[in-house]
């Protein structure tokens, strides 16, 4: 490992400004400094410190404490990525405020894919979870990288759908690999890591703060060629996001909702103001970027008129089961056998509170 890497790795430790780290690395270069000690001891560096910051580096400033941080690396396979090597994604190279160095966990390959962030509310309503998934599915299943932030809701939902159907996803933390937040995700962490990839600008023993969060969506940003936006409210922390995608000339696409509802507040703020792509479904993207649909094989699936008459009552959107017995006129036990049928065949989904979705 290289001394621009090993001085890196002990830098990251400290959190310091992105603009810092840049300033210090050039000083290192310039000067050809080579070890650890000569480094906390330049005085061009050690006036760009703050007090503590200079105090803390002076307590680890050894060659002993550097091999230990990259030996805990090492035994945890977790893989170090700077600006001057060939996996460090060509889409965040040229960004002002690109991270220096970057921590993961997988298929590196990765960071250089095509890739759409998907980013939203973290409660999302059942409409909101369904066009996620209808979204990241066919994404995925068209080849592209479904990005994301590991949160609650529309993160956690994209993350798992893309793995569901045997596609990509990268997950970008605001903490260090050892502090997953929120920890109920830690076994999706681990299941990306070993089919996907898991990135963090943050060493893995460094915890997540109300400031890391909105810094990593710049990443998330940074690494797609457009970021979906399927719900979110008008004060959502997703509005990070699209501002770095409205920054870095990325593309921006959001799914219209319901006007009188808060969680599709955003999105039909952007497609009112023309800043964001109206889409309807994920084929919406694919031919905005020319990329061809996966053919699956059409089923010829036979239906009776009872169902025939279901599904095109739920042509109109999401519906109780009130609604389609009083509709249908189908009694109340045919029509539960018929959902029931209808749902084990893939053909309608059953959300919470006993309402019914096309799938």
């Amino acid at each position: 490992m290289d001394n621009y890497k090993k001085f890196l790795i002990f830098l990251s430790k400290y959190e310091l400004t992105n603009k810092k780290l840049e300033s210090i690395m050039s000083i290192v270069e310039d000067k050809n400094i080579e070890s650890i000690d000569n480094l906390i001891e330049d005085a061009d560096i050690v006036n760009l410190l703050s007090s503590n910051e200079y105090h803390e580096m002076l307590k680890d400033a050894n060659e002993r404490f550097l091999s230990s941080l990259i030996a805990n690396l090492e035994q945890s396979e977790v893989k170090v990525i700077t600006k001057k090597d060939e996996e460090y994604p060509k889409s965040l190279a040229d960004l002002q405020d690109a991270p220096m160095i970057l921590y993961a966990k997988g298929d590196l390959s990765l960071l250089n894919s095509k890739a759409i962030s998907i980013v939203g509310t973290r409660s999302p309503s059942n409409y909101g979870k369904y066009v996620t998934e209808k979204f990241a599915e066919t994404l995925a299943k068209a080849g592209l990288t479904i990005v994301s932030g590991l949160a609650y809701g529309i993160d956690a939902i994209s993350h798992k759908k893309a793995l569901e159907v045997d596609g990509k996803t990268i997950a970008v933390l605001g903490g260090g690999f050892n502090h997953i937040y929120p920890e109920i995700h830690t076994s999706l962490a681990n299941e990306i890591a070993e089919k996907g990839l898991l990135i963090s600008e943050y060493a893995p023993f460094i915890r997540p703060t109300k400031y890391s969060f909105p810094k990593r969506n710049r990443i998330i940003a940074g690494l797609s060629l457009g970021t979906l936006i399927t719900e979110a409210s008008g004060k959502s922390g997703t509005i990070h996001t699209k501002e770095f995608a409205l920054e870095y000339g990325r593309d921006l696409f959001a799914v219209p909702g319901n006007i009188n509802s808060p969680k599709s507040e955003l999105p039909n703020i952007l497609i009112k103001s023309a800043q964001a792509e109206c889409v309807l479904s994920g084929d919406d993207i694919l031919e905005y970027y020319g990329i061809d649909k996966v053919k699956q094989e059409k089923k010829t699936i036979s239906l009776s008129i009872e169902e025939e008459i279901i599904l095109n009552l739920l042509k109109n959107g999401e519906q109780d089961f009130d609604y389609l017995a009083k509709n249908s006129n189908i009694t109340v036990n045919n029509l539960n056998s018929y959902l029931t049928t209808l749902e084990i065949r893939g053909l309608i989904k059953r959300m919470p509170a006993k309402t019914y979705i096309l799938n």
